[in-house]
């Protein structure tokens, strides 16, 4: 009932208390459309082409786009999600390949399936001569050699482009010879490490272009972004214009922000008040959804309670509609590409009324007809959930949209502040070209393709830190300097197979099933270690599984078909040290400082859980340690500060634990970025600092400019990090404020009340800083 009620929309404001998790909800009204004249050098056949498709007239936005790209200004349009951004590329590629028969055009996205959805719309154009060819990692032999051949227009993604296209650049010659146009579409998604990478693999496909005599124009499409004239720049280190200004229509659509009920039967660790899972809600509003014939999308944060939404969600509509029970299924990474066609066409065509989805769905496929979204936990960022929330509402004029708070600091934070969401920016991404662990291993296979050259330092790859990075790899031996530049030993095998531009550097571990040596998937390597562990249970396409044997040397974990009855939760420990710091600040009795780290983790044993959450059993590990040599921020109090507000000494540990957990789980807020994209460590005695001190660190090597952020807004990051610890209803701590699902030292010590303190001195020093810098009255010339 509350399902309908929401979808015939309610007036904005919040929830009342009669229908119990509903937190507040909000219908944001429909938007006309505003269009614009097709351009003058737009081809008759390519207009009528798009009437055919049922599109009369370009929408403002698309016409703005298309004629900066015609004129040869790189260019990034920056609109909702199914605003039409591919027509603002189609047109003036299109376009050119009319007028000039030898043109060719490059389109590069994050995501196999995206790439497939955007050739079966160009397809569905039924324009003559413009030989589309995916290249990617599902692309047979024959079928790469015939778009090397006679491809006009490759649809392709950094990954190929890294490892098969620029090292190959000599069979590419005749394409880069006449590239006209490059699509960087979702290019806000290339963020933190992975779009550091493509930053600097951009400039070497640039460098290569130059190479054979074309200047290609960039055509970027985003979702909306905070300064995405600025965040286009520093990805391609071209100036680029940017049109944000979105003509498209918009349907009606009521959002409603939802605290899943504390379950007064159940309690966690530490006695710590437990709440319905995200994803149990989230499966039984599909579930619900489905029944009312709404076709709808859920998401959920992991590849696991993606599977297990689903499944959830098809247990409870076989007791109600079996029929309906095979309408629902899940959609994540990892499946294999037949299996991941076989769900694409299923939900595109209605088979599928209901998919659990991780965010491999919320790049631009496009599904049509979608009635509502279900967020399962706040995806990261703003940009993200409306880019999630605007899957739907295609089809009719009013949708429905719900953010499922997950027992965590951030989305409680979210749901009892919702103008931090609804009423907000959306962020800046955040990206660094210049981390050396990045640039390095790209200045190698970019010398590999071609020598690297003074100009090419200067203009190119960014002067000091390369030319830095660059003698390095002299010393030891990786480069050879030469009069005229920097050369890759010919001898040696090309590096690029070998640079992971993902992030992990680890690669991909493929899941294999024992006795048959099927392939189920892969993880990344990075995350192997607490996901396929031996004893890890491991969900694929609704099947259960038990890790028998991980090898991360080999990159294969080998697995048995399993229903044990519980799961597995990993745990770990870190030790973190200062390498050097780049910024600090003294502030009486508080330090703020900024720098690179050196963190030690190892995963050490992993807890066996009932389906309630009940642990079972506690299982040793003996997984090698990994070290990450990353960036991160810190502060440090004097002992006796925390004394005089009320932390005794031995209260010290579990205080700094606290507000370790909940700032981690508050810093999405004010950078792109997931909690599991950072980790920290507190300690009421650290080597460097001689005190009480708490980390947040980057988690990808070199960092990813997550802590450097932190480092920028930690007045504001940890008042709102304050704020919610204080204002959680539960007494000692949860999982809503100080808890966290990745600790390694189960969730203990924490101190609820002596996090809130130990804040207060932060904040009161960060304060009383901010106002010194505050003229006095009067003191200004008049």
């Amino acid at each position: 009932m509350l399902l309908r009620r929401l979808l015939a929309g309610v007036p904005e404001g919040a929830g009342d208390d009669a229908i119990g998790p509903l937190r507040h909800a909000v219908r944001l009204p429909p938007r006309p459309g505003r269009t614009a004249a097709w351009p003058g050098w737009a081809p008759p056949a390519l207009r009528e082409a798009w009437a055919r498709q049922g599109v009369a007239a370009p929408w403002s936005h698309q016409a703005e786009a298309a004629e900066h790209a015609w004129a040869g200004r790189d260019v990034v349009v920056a609109t909702g999600t199914a605003s039409g951004k591919s027509l603002a590329y189609q047109l003036p590629v299109l376009a050119r390949f009319a007028q000039d028969p030898r043109a060719t055009a490059l389109y590069l996205s994050p995501t196999k399936a995206l790439a497939a959805d955007q050739l079966r719309a160009l397809d569905a154009l039924d324009v003559p001569d413009v030989r589309a060819a995916p290249f990617d990692g599902d692309t047979p032999t024959d079928a790469r050699d015939w778009a090397r051949r006679h491809g006009r227009w490759l649809f392709s993604n950094p990954d190929m482009l890294h490892r098969s296209l620029l090292p190959r650049h000599g069979q590419w010659a005749m394409f880069l010879r006449r590239l006209q146009f490059v699509v960087v579409d979702e290019c806000h998604t290339y963020r933190g490490v992975f779009g550091s990478h493509v930053a600097l693999l951009l400039r070497r496909l640039l460098r290569i272009c130059a190479r054979y005599g074309s200047h290609p124009t960039l055509v970027l499409a985003s979702a909306t972004v905070a300064e995405p004239a600025a965040f286009a720049c520093r990805l391609t280190g071209r100036d680029v214009v940017a049109v944000t200004d979105d003509g498209s229509p918009a349907p009606g659509r009521t959002v409603a922000l939802w605290e899943p009920p504390l379950l007064p039967e159940l309690t966690g660790e530490n006695g710590a008040p437990v709440r319905r899972p995200a994803g149990t809600e989230a499966a039984r509003m599909l579930a619900d959804l489905v029944v009312e014939g709404a076709r709808t999308l859920a998401f959920v944060r992991s590849r696991r309670g993606a599977e297990v939404t689903a499944l959830t969600a098809q247990r409870l509509l076989a007791d109600t509609d079996p029929a309906l029970a095979d309408r629902v299924a899940a959609y994540r990474g990892g499946y294999l590409p037949e299996d991941r066609r076989a769900l694409e066409a299923g939900l595109a065509g209605g088979e599928l009324l209901g998919v659990a989805t991780t965010n491999a769905l919320e790049l631009g496929v496009d599904i049509a007809g979608l009635d509502a979204v279900v967020v399962a936990g706040f995806p990261g960022t703003r940009a993200s959930f409306w880019q999630q929330s605007g899957r739907a509402g295609r089809a009719r004029d009013e949708a429905l949209v719900v953010l499922v708070a997950r027992d965590d600091p951030m989305d409680t934070y979210l749901v009892h502040h919702p103008d931090a969401l609804l009423g907000a920016p959306v962020e800046g991404c955040v990206l660094d070209p210049g981390n050396p662990y990045v640039l390095a291993p790209q200045l190698v296979c970019a010398a590999a393709e071609m020598p690297l050259t003074e100009d090419d330092v200067a203009g190119v790859f960014g002067a000091t830190p390369a030319a830095a990075v660059l003698d390095e790899l002299v010393a030891d031996g990786t480069l050879r300097r030469r009069p005229t530049g920097w050369y890759w030993p010919s001898t040696r095998e090309r590096p690029a197979g070998s640079v992971d531009i993902r992030g992990s550097g680890l690669g991909q571990v493929a899941v294999v099933e024992a006795g048959t040596g099927r392939m189920l998937g892969t993880v990344d390597g990075a995350s192997a270690p607490a996901t396929v562990h031996p004893g890890a249970v491991h969900l694929h396409r609704g099947e259960t599984y038990l890790v028998q044997e991980l090898d991360l040397e080999a990159g294969v974990a080998v697995v048995t078909s399993a229903d044990p009855g519980f799961r597995t939760d990993a745990r770990s420990t870190a030790d973190v040290e200062v390498a050097r710091v780049l910024a600090h600040r003294d502030l009486g009795a508080v330090r703020v400082s900024f720098g690179e780290v050196t963190v030690t983790s190892q995963v050490v044993e992993y807890l066996r859980r009932a389906p309630d959450g009940t642990v079972l059993a506690t299982v040793p590990l003996d997984l090698p340690e990994q070290v990450l040599r990353t960036r991160g921020v810190w502060y440090d109090v004097r002992e006796e500060a925390l004394v005089a507000a009320g932390v005794p000494p031995k209260r010290i540990p579990g205080a700094l634990h606290a507000a370790e957990h909940a700032a981690i789980g508050l810093l999405p807020l004010f950078a792109i970025c997931d909690r599991w994209d950072v980790g920290g460590m507190s300690t009421a005695l650290h080597p460097h600092t001689g005190g009480p001190t708490v980390f947040v660190h980057d988690g990808h090597p070199g960092g990813a400019g997550f802590a450097e952020r932190g480092h920028a807004v930690l007045g504001r990051w940890l008042a709102a990090t304050r704020a919610a610890i204080s204002e959680c209803e539960c007494r000692a701590g949860c999982p809503s404020c100080v808890q966290s699902p990745k600790c390694g030292n189960g969730n203990a010590p924490l101190d609820k009340a002596g996090a809130v303190r130990v804040l207060d001195v932060v904040l009161e020093a960060l304060g009383a800083e901010e106002r010194a810098m505050v003229p006095a009255v009067g003191s200004a010339p008049r």
